[in-house]
């Protein structure tokens, strides 16, 4: 952990980043305290916002490193598609299963919340990260390469959804017919997270991605959800499962990292 914050020190977050990643984190630990003393609009409203507002960080995280232009048009590309496949799978099952949204979250277009597609843009530029990280920032070349940091990326991305998922059916934003499988979400939810993300992955083909503040970004996110399912939202299970899973990825990525950083305080020519 103290290689880990040195080398955020050395390579520190840019404020305006930083500064939405704090109210991001103050909107997180606020949920329970809100969801337990105020109405379910207000409630609801507060997720809508801290989705927004780590999506805003995320988009900037990546605007430093890419430019205004590439990054909208990566955002635009993610967030179409992500609602074209949360559409199809909410009306006819693939790739998800049978599913449907509830009303509580507004606005919705084809039954769809609009949030929903920030969700998967704020979270998918972490996961680039951590494969991108995980082959050492150099992908084999031609297809294999491609192949290896897509699966890398799906992976890391719905390792996620094993905190997510159960939490939001217990919040009531989405409901399956068949309420079975992994803590009542069925098994080929999964498979269609991998299946789904490993295609907007294989689309917006993403060059270099700035890997400390997405990697802060993932961590943050399994360290909130974490302790949020565990010890405020009553989801032990989910929690556990979470913290063990998509906590190996955060292990291996700031391991693999760590290695490959300069040290802290050393020379360079």
């Amino acid at each position: 952990m103290t290689a880990v914050i040195g080398q955020l020190r050395a390579r520190p977050i840019d404020k305006p980043v930083a500064a939405l990643l704090a109210v991001w984190t103050l909107v997180m630990i606020a949920l329970p305290i809100v969801r337990a003393v105020a109405g379910v609009a207000v409630f609801n409203g507060l997720v809508v916002a801290s989705v927004a507002i780590q999506a805003a960080a995320v988009l900037l995280i990546l605007a430093r490193s890419w430019g205004v232009r590439q990054t909208l048009q990566t955002a635009a590309l993610i967030t179409v598609l992500s609602w074209g496949i949360e559409a199809l799978g909410s009306s006819t099952g693939f790739p998800f299963g049978a599913y449907h949204y509830t009303d509580a979250l507004q606005p919705q277009a084809l039954g769809v919340p609009l949030v929903i597609p920030l969700a998967w843009l704020m979270m998918l530029p972490p996961a680039w990260a951590v494969a991108q990280v995980l082959l050492d920032g150099r992908r084999p070349p031609g297809r294999r390469g491609q192949l290896a940091f897509i699966i890398l990326s799906a992976a890391a991305f719905t390792a996620w959804d094993l905190f997510l998922d159960p939490q939001m059916v217990s919040w009531g934003y989405w409901v399956w017919e068949t309420p079975r499988g992994y803590f009542g979400i069925p098994w080929v939810n999964y498979l269609g997270w991998l299946l789904a993300s490993a295609m907007l992955t294989a689309v917006a083909r993403p060059g270099r991605v700035p890997e400390p503040p997405l990697l802060f970004v993932y961590t943050l996110t399994w360290a909130l959800e974490s302790i949020g399912l565990v010890v405020f939202f009553d989801l032990p299970g989910p929690g556990v499962v979470g913290f063990v899973v998509m906590g190996l990825f955060v292990v291996l990525a700031w391991k693999r990292f760590l290695r490959q950083a300069p040290a802290v305080g050393s020379s360079h020519a």
